[in-house]
């Protein structure tokens, strides 16, 4: 598929997918949403991918929120069919079964900060600023912000943001748990695709179940995850890459996996 909005690139078993909107801020309209969601669909059931890199071009944003063109238009009929397809979309990047690294290259407002809470890994240059900013035109975050934000950084700081609408910048995001990493713009997809190749040598069937069970810390009770927990690393001593892993460390070698 030809994306009028995405950029697709790829290094070896990284994808580096770049929403393409600069002189929009890289804002999330719907046609840029229905491209996110034909895109990572497919990267999903591409077996020569295994590690997803997302950032945005330019200078200024990695996606600075929804159109607030097409926002103003909405009544509560259609507004709620607008927030469920935001949902459905960035629920499909949280549970991807390969990780998804954001790379948050400037402004990550509202939409644009909820897809970065989307992915399982965020980094951040210098520049960047994050901020559910929803609250100054009349609206909530719609796009799972209140719950993802509130998952990752406790109730009172997501608050904070929410209801003051107030932007943070990237050392601040650091410092309360939002991103991993700060680095220098210049740098900031380098590093990306570093943790990328990381990820991208280890065991990708330890990756997968690890990716679920760090999904369902938050849809069962502790004694349920670790029933879960158990069942995954169950599965984990049933795979090809076990064996492989395990031989590996005792003979004092690198591991050489097949991912089976």
């Amino acid at each position: 598929m030809n994306y009028q909005n995405l950029i697709l690139e790829q290094q070896d078993t990284i994808a580096i997918v770049k929403i393409n909107r600069p002189e929009k801020l890289n804002s999330l309209d719907k046609l840029t949403l229905e491209e996110l969601k034909h895109i990572f669909n497919s990267l999903n059931e591409n077996d020569s991918i295994l590690v997803i890199v997302i950032t945005g071009t330019g200078e200024k944003a990695f996606a600075a929120g929804a159109d607030i063109s097409e926002i103003s238009q909405l009544d509560m009929i259609s507004a709620k069919s607008f927030s469920e397809k935001g949902q459905e979309v960035f629920y499909s990047i949280e549970n991807m079964k390969k990780p998804v690294i954001a790379a948050v290259n400037g402004f990550a407002l509202g939409g644009g900060c909820e897809l970065a809470l989307s992915c399982h890994i965020r980094i951040a240059s210098e520049n960047a600023k994050f901020g559910q900013p929803e609250v100054n035109l009349g609206l909530i975050p719609g796009y799972g912000g209140t719950q993802r934000l509130t998952r990752l950084i406790n109730s009172g700081r997501s608050a904070e943001m929410i209801l003051t609408g107030d932007v943070i910048d990237a050392n601040e995001a650091l410092r309360i748990g939002l991103v991993n990493h700060v680095y220098p713009k210049t740098d900031l997809l380098t590093k990306a695709i570093e943790i990328a190749k990381k990820i991208s040598s280890k065991g990708q069937q330890a990756i997968r179940l690890a990716l679920k069970a760090i999904n369902m810390v938050d849809q069962v009770s502790d004694a349920e995850g670790q029933k879960y927990e158990a069942s995954l690393f169950a599965i984990c001593c049933g795979t090809e890459d076990f064996k492989e892993g395990t031989n590996a460390f005792l003979q004092k070698r690198k591991p050489i996996f097949k991912n089976k």
